[in-house]
């Protein structure tokens, strides 16, 4: 309680505010003088009006496609690009199993019920599963009636 005393601010106030009532013969103009530097520098940065059109961005596209490719080169890539895919998502889920392994030995070695923590795991995978399957296929139903709604407004153009 004593350091709170300390770092009481009403003392210091009191003398400051004692100060300033008493009578000086120079207070205003030290005053003036004083802020005058401080309302100069204000006043000369807020005249300051700079509006310039900003430049248009320069776009540069960068295409490592060719644009001559054939219906076949392109399948191909796409083949190549999911085949790389699926080896990606193997090694990603070969991980996850170990980290699951990891976790399950060291779940035992500490006496932790293993077994309906992972029952717990697959039913909130399976949850989370489900709902980017809704989601997804809730995307996909709302563009198909985007485009049949585009395709009836040009149709009765």
């Amino acid at each position: 309680m004593r350091s709170l005393q300390r770092y009481n601010p009403g003392p210091g106030l009191a003398d400051f505010w004692d100060y300033l009532r008493r009578p000086q013969p120079y207070r205003w103009p030290i005053l003036i003088a004083s802020t005058l530097p401080a309302l100069a520098i204000l006043l000369w940065a807020g005249s300051e009006a700079r509006t310039k059109d900003s430049e248009r961005p320069k776009v540069t596209y960068i295409s490592t496609l060719a644009a001559d490719r054939s219906d076949e080169q392109i399948m191909a890539e796409n083949l190549a690009n999911h085949e790389k895919q699926d080896q990606l998502r193997a090694e990603r889920e070969a991980l996850e199993a170990r980290k699951r392994e990891f976790y399950r030995s060291l779940g035992s070695a500490t006496g932790i019920d293993v077994k309906t923590m992972e029952r717990e795991a697959a039913t909130e995978r399976a949850r989370e599963e489900a709902a980017a399957t809704a989601r997804r296929d809730e995307i996909l139903a709302n563009r198909v009636k985007a485009g049949a709604a585009d395709a009836a407004a040009r149709n009765e153009e």
